[in-house]
């Protein structure tokens, strides 16, 4: 049995083609993402990887549509979205392939 925390991990992630990270996997990567209310995150697109935004606890606002407990977003390659925390929220997040030079801010 391996121990590992959360903590240690960059950004939450915690799966996928970087390091530190529980396994080293480039066909994914997973990540859990604790946000407090108000935080936002620019708008921003993968020109390679689908994403899918599992809402936890809490409640966002990704492109204007208010999202929260139990919902599920799924980004296309070059879908772009913007993040905006309406309360302390956690968010599991899943992509793949798992390409860590792979995000676009959009103007």
């Amino acid at each position: 049995m391996k121990i590992f925390n959360l903590e240690n991990m960059i950004g939450g992630w915690f799966i996928g083609d970087f390091s530190p990270s529980v396994i080293k996997e480039n066909g994914f990567e997973v990540g859990i993402k604790k946000y407090k209310s108000g935080t936002y995150e620019d708008k921003h697109l993968h020109k390679v990887s689908y994403e899918i935004t599992v809402i936890v606890s809490g409640k966002v606002k990704m492109n204007n549509k208010e999202f929260s407990e139990g919902e599920i977003i799924f980004l296309d390659p070059g879908e772009a979205a913007d993040f905006l925390a309406l309360e302390d929220t956690v968010t599991c997040v899943v992509k793949s392939p798992s390409s860590i030079k792979d995000k676009y801010f959009c103007n």
